[in-house]
């Protein structure tokens, strides 16, 4: 049979901020394994990263980035910058390239600037867009992105895209769901890394009906 994977995550960066945003639901084939799946974590106090892939290789990764991280700033006494860890993380994916770890990570942090990064599964890192997507539902999300994103997004409009990005995915892509609220957001700027409740994902999600 063929395997059948999917999820939808999203990332935009504006001028002062990165907001992340993943569906919750993991699917096994054609079942819908898990409703309530976790795919946005914050892995440092000023970097986060969306997950899409095999589940047992995500939580790996995310432990080793979690600790090459506390290790990085330990040693040199600051908070590395996330073009530095997505370099770190691109490497490590391309080591195993042959074995590889089946994922599509997007990264964004905020340590002077914003950055945001999309990284493949050879370790390929893009990070010259102001908005990526991954996974089966990334076309419907790249199509509200793009016909919404402006330069001067403020922190709220740029939460309000990237809910309205991954709904219009969990319309219209078998693959991207989850329970209500069904998507995980977490927004990044000079304060740090900050995941929204559901109770807040819901509040938004009934201000853009």
């Amino acid at each position: 049979m063929e395997a059948k994977k999917g999820t939808t995550t999203v990332g935009i960066a504006g001028k002062d901020f990165v907001v992340l945003a993943a569906d919750k639901m993991a699917s096994m084939g054609d079942l819908a394994a898990d409703l309530n799946t976790r795919k946005v974590f914050k892995v440092s106090d000023h970097i986060a990263i969306t997950t899409a892939g095999m589940v047992g290789d995500l939580q790996i990764l995310t432990r080793f980035l979690k600790a090459k991280i506390n290790r990085m700033r330990i040693e040199e006494g600051e908070e590395p910058a996330p073009r530095r860890v997505a370099t770190y993380l691109g490497t490590l994916l391309n080591a195993s390239k042959y074995f590889p770890y089946w994922v599509q990570l997007v990264l964004g942090g905020y340590v002077k600037e914003p950055y945001l990064a999309s990284i493949d599964m050879a370790g390929g890192v893009t990070d010259n867009e102001p908005v990526t997507a991954t996974g089966s539902g990334s076309p419907v999300a790249y199509g509200v992105l793009e016909a919404n994103y402006r330069e001067d997004l403020g922190e709220r409009e740029g939460i309000e895209l990237a809910v309205r990005a991954i709904e219009a995915a969990r319309i219209r892509n078998t693959f991207t769901g989850g329970r209500e609220p069904g998507i995980d957001v977490a927004v990044v700027n000079e304060r740090g890394v900050r995941l929204l409740s559901p109770e807040e994902v819901m509040e938004i999600k009934k201000s853009l009906t």
